[in-house]
Parts: C-alpha cells; structure tokens; sequence
C-alpha cells in the first residue's frame, strides 16, 4: 500500500502547522519518501526526540500504508 503526497502532507502539516515541509518521492512509487521538516516546535530538541514526534504525527501509518520515510529534521536558525 502506498501514501500519496497529499495525505503524507497532510498529516506533517496537522502536527506541525508552522513548519516548511519539503517532500521527495524517492523511488516514485509512493512508498519511500523524503521528508525534510524544519519546524520552532524542534528547538532545544536533539534528532531522535524531533524523529519521534514526525513519527507520531503519522499516527501509525509507518511500516504499513507508509513503507520508508527518510527524514531531515531541524529547528529554524535565529
């Protein structure tokens, strides 16, 4: 099963309002994304603690309609 953009988008957005999300179909099937999420909700945060919170913006999609989600995460520069 694959994700399309707009619904993969859709959940980013949802969780993280004020972020840019820029997304990558990397194989153009659908199934293996890369997203890239700069977001203020990721200030003070190490990557595994900002990783965690995209993963439970997908809402347990990962593994099962989202096959592979690649993912650059930051907080924006002051």
């Amino acid at each position: 099963m694959a994700m399309s953009r707009e619904t993969l988008l859709g959940y980013l957005t949802d969780a993280f309002p004020e972020a840019e999300i820029t997304l990558t179909d990397l194989a153009g099937d659908d199934n293996h994304w890369q997203a890239e999420i700069v977001s203020p909700q990721f200030s003070g945060l190490n990557r595994v603690k900002q990783h965690q919170l995209v993963y439970a913006a997908l809402k347990g999609t990962m593994g099962g309609e989202l096959h592979a989600l690649a993912l650059k995460t930051k907080a924006p520069e002051s």
